[in-house]
């Protein structure tokens, strides 16, 4: 069960650096995505480099996170912008290199300009309370969720925040195609064990899905 439109798989971490994705994608983890921040322009471009040939080597596929042009010139295909990003991408380039491209929204103003440039995804958030960083926008709640759903149509609905295997469930059924997670495992006492969970929440899930879809 991956997104529509060549959305990402139903669960993906996301990580801040090489090493937490070094850490986390032999694991069994099919979509990462790298949200490096405030790093020198070589380090990103080592960095994504690194992650490609790793994520290559793993099956994964990699989200770059911001650097869009960095992602260009290594050859990336897939680029995640937040909006004040979104307005200085050049997006007919990505498009025209055939680079998959998600977009952070908050609010409908926001889901209007992501929608205009025709994304491969729109992630939503934060669903719940998020504890890792200061974040301006009130909790979304799952009944905002079937609402962008139901405003978006066939273009995959990524959530994030304040996500958790006990939510999970719940988040899917209010519409969301797949699950961004960055704070649950983050701050577990064992993450490479809560990474694990997730990935078994999301094979039950594909499972039970298929023999639904098996069943009609």
């Amino acid at each position: 069960m991956t997104g529509r439109r060549g959305g990402p798989d139903l669960f993906y971490p996301i990580v801040p650096d090489l090493a937490w994705l070094q850490r986390l994608v032999p694991l069994g983890v099919k979509t990462v995505q790298l949200r490096l921040k405030d790093a020198a322009g070589d380090v990103v471009l080592s960095t994504i480099a690194a992650s490609l040939d790793i994520c290559a080597r793993h099956g994964c596929q990699l989200i770059v996170n911001d650097y869009w042009r960095e992602a260009l010139a290594l050859g990336a295909d897939y680029v995640h912008l937040g909006q004040e990003d979104l307005a200085g991408c050049d997006v007919a380039a990505l498009k025209a290199r055939g680079v998959r491209l998600g977009i952070s929204t908050h609010s409908t103003d926001e889901l209007a300009i992501a929608l205009a440039v025709e994304p491969d995804y729109v992630a939503l958030g934060p669903v719940y309370e998020t504890k890792l960083k200061a974040m301006p926008w009130a909790p979304q709640g799952l009944a905002r969720v079937t609402d962008w759903k139901r405003r978006i149509g066939a273009v995959p609905l990524i959530a994030i925040g304040g996500l958790t295997p006990e939510r999970a469930d719940g988040v899917v059924a209010a519409g969301a195609d797949s699950l961004a997670v960055i704070t649950d495992f983050f701050t577990h006492s064992d993450p490479d064990a809560r990474i694990r969970q997730w990935l078994a929440w999301a094979a039950h899930c594909k499972a039970r899905v298929f023999h639904s879809m098996r069943a009609t």
